[in-house]
C-alpha cells in the first residue's frame, strides 16, 4: 500500500517544496516556529514537516503544562503537542481540591498525608514515590500561589483546606484532617488557566490541535513522535531528546463516566504500539457522586463541607459501612458500600436504582462561596436546587490509577527479559496516563492535582539535570513513521460496515456491565470474551468523510482504536487478579492476598491487530526514599 502511494506521487513530490505549499504557509502563519519538509520521505500523497526539539510535551493539561514550562523555564527548546486547547483540557473539571499538609486549619505533617495515602492505596503504591509526593506537595502548592492560583482563603488570610476522604492526622488516631487546598469547588480551573499562562510566558511553543498518532522509537529509544495537525490536514514529526506523555486518562471506555470525551487513553495506546507494557488497568476508580442519569461529577468536597448520602429509608447508611469516617471514607469504599444500598433494594427513585446525597441543611452562604460550581450543575443536569432538595447520585467512573509504568522520576518503565525494571531512555510519562504509582489500587481524592503538579515538576528537574540543552540530534531513518502513515490512510479509507460510534457503544456497555464496582470470575471471563470479539470488529469499520482536514469521524475512529487497546488490557488484567484490593473488588475473591497479589500488573499486546494481551507482573516497592526521614507503612486490614 505505502509504496503504491509513493509511485502515484513521485511527479508531486517535487511541486510540494515547502517555499510553494499552501499547507506549509498555514503551518508557519499559524505556529510562527520554523519546519521543514521532510527530504527523501516515501509518501507523497502525505508531505511531513520535521521539527527538532529538546523536549516534546505531548498533552496540555495539569501534568503537561507543569513540565512543559518547567523545561522552558530551564533553557530547553519545547513544544508542548496537544489536541484541544490548552484550557479545555480535562484538568479544568477537577473540583475538590489539591492535598498538601499546609497545616492552615489544624496541625499537620506531611508523614500523616503519606500514611493516608499508603493506606489509600492498599499497599499496591510504591512507597519510595509516595514518600516523594507528599514530601514535596507543601512547597508544589505555595509554588502554585506564586504563579496565580486564585485559592480560597481563611479569615486569617491562609490558604483555605477542607476536609476530604481518607485524610487523618497522626496517622489514622487524631480524627479528620482538613488537608484539600481548595478554590471554591473550581480548583482545576484555577490551576489550569494559571498553569497556562506561566507557559506563554516561558515561551513554550504550543501545536494547538495537532493529534499524537505515535511514538518514534529507534533501538528502543523514544526519538520523538508523530502527530496530524487537524486544522489543515498536514503530518509532523517531532525530533526530541526527551518525549513527555500527559495525556491523561481512558474513562471514555466506559458507558457511564465523569471524563470529557477527549479522554480516550492516546499516550497510553502510544506506549503499547511501542512494545512498551502498561500497569495496573484493572484499577478503576469509581466516584461515588456521579449525577444519575448525566454521570456529571458532584465534588467529594461537598461532604467535605458537611454533606452525606441517604437512602431510601431517609438512613445515613455510611455510618454502617465506614462508622469513623463516614461519608469521607475513601472512594472504593463508599461506592462500594452505595452498591451494596441498591442491590438490598434500599435505593431512591421509581427504580430503586440510585442514592441521594444532601446538602440542603448546609447554609446558603457555604453553598454559594465554597460550593457554587456544583449548585450550578444539579440544577442544569438533575433539575435540584440544593438548597431545599437532595441530589440523585450513583456510583460512576472518574479516575484510572493504571496507566504507563514509570519511576518517581517520571522515567518510563518496562523489564528485560529477567523480569527486572529498565528504563525507556528519552520517553517520561506524567499524571493520569502514567503510573508511577502513587495511587496503587484505589487514588485518594484531591490526589490527583497534586499527582499532576508534583510529577510534571518532577519531569522537568529530572531533564534539567540530566540533559544538555541545544543538543544535536541523531540521524533517524528516513522512514521513521512511515507504518504510523499507513495506517492513518488505510483507517481513512475504511469502508467497512461498522460505524465508529456503534463499536464504541459495544465496547462501553461491555466494559460497564463486566468491570464494574463488584467483579465476579464469570462476568469478568464473559466482558473478555466479549471485549476480544469487539476488538476484532475494528477492521470493519467504516469512515464517511475522506478528507484531511477536521475530519472528526477520522479522529474519532483514532480514538476509538487506542481505547480498544486499553479496555482490553484491563478486563484481561482484572480476569487475572484473584483477589480484592482497593477498587478491585472481587465476590468472589472478598479479601486481599499479599501474599501472592501485593504486585503490578503489567501487561503488553505484541501484536495490536489481535486482541491477545500478555500478562506479567513486578514487585511494589515497599521502602521509602530515606527511612530516616519517614518510615515505610506496614500493611494491615484496611478500614474507615
Amino acid at each position: 500500500m505505502l509504496r503504491k502511494l509513493v509511485s502515484r506521487s513521485v511527479a508531486t513530490n517535487n511541486r510540494r517544496a515547502f517555499s510553494a505549499s499552501s499547507s506549509s504557509k498555514l503551518l508557519v502563519g499559524s505556529q510562527h516556529v520554523k519546519a521543514q519538509e521532510a527530504k527523501n520521505w516515501t509518501s507523497g500523497e502525505y508531505p511531513l514537516f520535521e521539527h527538532e526539539y529538546d523536549a516534546v510535551v505531548v498533552g496540555a493539561g495539569g501534568a503537561g503544562l507543569r513540565a512543559a514550562f518547567g523545561l522552558a523555564e530551564a533553557g530547553f527548546k519545547t513544544a508542548c503537542i496537544t489536541k484541544l486547547f490548552p484550557t479545555r483540557s480535562h484538568t479544568v473539571a477537577a473540583q475538590g481540591g489539591v492535598n498538601a499538609a499546609l497545616g492552615n486549619m489544624t496541625e499537620d505533617d506531611w508523614r500523616w498525608h503519606m500514611y493516608d495515602t499508603v493506606k489509600g492505596s492498599d499497599w499496591l503504591g510504591d512507597q519510595d514515590a509516595i514518600h516523594y509526593m507528599c514530601r514535596e506537595a507543601p512547597n508544589s502548592v505555595l509554588e502554585l500561589e506564586h504563579y496565580g492560583v486564585p485559592f480560597s482563603r481563611t479569615k486569617e488570610g491562609k490558604i483555605y483546606q477542607r476536609a476530604f476522604g481518607g485524610q487523618s492526622l497522626k496517622y489514622g488516631k487524631g480524627g479528620q484532617a482538613y488537608r484539600c487546598a481548595a478554590a471554591a469547588d473550581r480548583t482545576g480551573h484555577a490551576i489550569l488557566h494559571t498553569l497556562y499562562g506561566q507557559s506563554l510566558r516561558h515561551d513554550t511553543q504550543f501545536f494547538i490541535e495537532y493529534f499524537a498518532l505515535d511514538l518514534i522509537m529507534e533501538g528502543g529509544e523514544c526519538v520523538g513522535v508523530i502527530a496530524l495537525n487537524m486544522e489543515d490536514g498536514t503530518l509532523h514529526r517531532f525530533r526530541s531528546h526527551k518525549t513527555v506523555l500527559a495525556t491523561g486518562g481512558y474513562g471514555r471506555a466506559y458507558f457511564s463516566c465523569t471524563s470529557a470525551h477527549t479522554c480516550t487513553g492516546d499516550g497510553n495506546a502510544m506506549v503499547t504500539r511501542a512494545g512498551l507494557p502498561l500497569q495496573d488497568l484493572e484499577f478503576v476508580q469509581f466516584h461515588p457522586t456521579g449525577i444519575y442519569g448525566a454521570g456529571c461529577l458532584i465534588t467529594e468536597g461537598s461532604r467535605g463541607e458537611g454533606g452525606y448520602l441517604l437512602n431510601s429509608q431517609g438512613e445515613r447508611f455510611m455510618e454502617k459501612y465506614a462508622p469513623t469516617a463516614k461519608d469521607l471514607a475513601s472512594r472504593d469504599v463508599v461506592s462500594r458500600s452505595m452498591t451494596i444500598e441498591i442491590r438490598e433494594g434500599r435505593g431512591v427513585g421509581p427504580e430503586k436504582d440510585h442514592c441521594f446525597l444532601q446538602l440542603s441543611h448546609l447554609p446558603a452562604s457555604v453553598l454559594h462561596e465554597r460550593l457554587p460550581g456544583i449548585s450550578e450543575t444539579a440544577a442544569i443536569f438533575a433539575g435540584v436546587d440544593v438548597t431545599k432538595e437532595p441530589i440523585p447520585v450513583l456510583p460512576t467512573v472518574h479516575y484510572n490509577m493504571g496507566g504507563i509504568p514509570t519511576k518517581y522520576t517520571g522515567e518510563v518503565l518496562t523489564v528485560d527479559k529477567d523480569g527486572n525494571d529498565q528504563v525507556v531512555p528519552g520517553l517520561y510519562a506524567a499524571g493520569e496516563a502514567a503510573c508511577v504509582s502513587v495511587h496503587g489500587a484505589n487514588r485518594l481524592g484531591a490526589n490527583s492535582l497534586l499527582d499532576i503538579v508534583v510529577f510534571g515538576r518532577a519531569v522537568a528537574h529530572h531533564i534539567k539535570d540530566t540533559t544538555e540543552p541545544g543538543k544535536p540530534h541523531k540521524a533517524i531513518a528516513e522512514d521513521a513513521g512511515a507504518a504510523t502513515i499507513e495506517h492513518l490512510d488505510q483507517t481513512r479509507q475504511a469502508d467497512g460496515s461498522r460505524l465508529t460510534a456503534s463499536i464504541r457503544l459495544d465496547m462501553q456497555k461491555a466494559m460497564q456491565a463486566d468491570a464494574a464496582v463488584f467483579r465476579a470470575q464469570d462476568s469478568l471471563d464473559e466482558g473478555v470474551k466479549k471485549l476480544k470479539e469487539i476488538y476484532n470488529t475494528y477492521p470493519d469499520v467504516k469512515i464517511a468523510d475522506r478528507s484531511m482536514k477536521w475530519n472528526s469521524d477520522l479522529i474519532e475512529t483514532l480514538e476509538l482504536r487506542n481505547l480498544l487497546q486499553c479496555a482490553v488490557q484491563t478486563i484481561e488484567s482484572a480476569a487475572a487478579r484473584k483477589e480484592s484490593r482497593g477498587a478491585h473488588a472481587r465476590e468472589d475473591y472478598p479479601e486481599r492476598d499479599d501474599a501472592n497479589w501485593m504486585k503490578h500488573t503489567l501487561t503488553f499486546q505484541r501484536d495490536v491487530t489481535k486482541p491477545d494481551v500478555e500478562i506479567s507482573y513486578r514487585k511494589v516497592i515497599g521502602t521509602t526514599l530515606d527511612e530516616n526521614e519517614c518510615k515505610a507503612v506496614p500493611p494491615f486490614k484496611r478500614t474507615y
